[in-house]
């Protein structure tokens, strides 16, 4: 079934009016009609589940039939520092990132980065960048579409991520994968979650020093060195799985004591 994603106010008693890119989208490449079903997300861990009523070509209105508690959303907000990779990496570093559960992306400029964005090429880059996001959320079954950020300067980005309980930087200068596996393993659900991945090269060490003066925590991921779009992806796996584990052990505790 078909996914959109709208806001709250477009949502009102038992109508959802949808506008925008996705009312093409249902008339034109989905060649969809009045009674079929779709389901809407406006970001709240809620699936709707409508029928359409009526295609104009200004907006579709459908009527909801059933709303669920999907719980489709990772039970931590993981945000990802991205440094800016060269080419068109970055795209597919979205695409993945938000199958894999990431709620929002910082793209970095570090020290490092080959690539340099004008105030002109970073909107139209935002701009490309978020409508990939919805994709993907839509693909995977998202309930909420992950912001893709202005590029933010590494001190920037160090100071947005201040807030944050847990900040992670891979560095291939850390070996001990024993202390890894406990940091990751203390990780607990709700807690909010920011990972550091530098660009082609690596961070340079004084950033890395920076980061560490902010509290961010180094971590290994293995022997081997790692493509900067891999590394994401693979401290993304693994948060994935720890949290939805651990998630499903309190509820299985829960559900056992009640």
């Amino acid at each position: 079934m078909h996914r959109f994603f709208v806001e709250k106010n477009q949502i009102q008693g038992n109508r959802v009016t949808i506008t925008g890119t996705d009312v093409n989208h249902i008339r034109n490449v989905l060649r969809m009609k009045e009674k079929d079903e779709i389901t809407v997300s406006a970001g709240d861990n809620q699936e709707y589940t409508c029928y359409i009523e009526e295609i104009t070509p200004e907006e579709v209105t459908a009527a909801v039939m059933y709303v669920q508690e999907n719980g489709l959303e990772l039970p931590s907000r993981i945000y990802l520092f991205q440094g800016l990779p060269k080419g068109d990496k970055m795209e597919l570093i979205i695409q993945k990132a938000v199958e894999l559960g990431a709620y929002e992306i910082i793209p970095v400029a570090t020290k490092r980065c080959v690539v340099k964005l004008d105030a002109k090429k970073e909107a139209s880059k935002l701009r490309r960048w978020n409508l990939i996001s919805e994709s993907a959320a839509k693909q995977a079954g998202r309930m909420a579409v992950p912001r893709v950020t202005g590029v933010m300067t590494f001190s920037e980005a160090l100071s947005y991520a201040e807030s944050l309980d847990i900040r992670l930087i891979p560095y291939e200068l850390e070996k001990d994968m024993k202390k890894t596996k406990e940091i990751i393993n203390s990780i607990v659900p709700g807690q909010s979650i920011g990972i550091f991945i530098g660009p082609e090269g690596g961070f340079a060490e004084e950033e890395v020093g920076q980061a560490l003066e902010k509290g961010a925590v180094p971590i290994t991921l293995g022997k081997r060195i790692l493509r900067t779009e891999t590394a994401g992806f693979t401290v993304l796996s693994i948060l994935m799985f720890t949290l939805e584990q651990e998630e499903e052990k309190e509820q299985g505790s829960g559900s056992i004591s009640g």
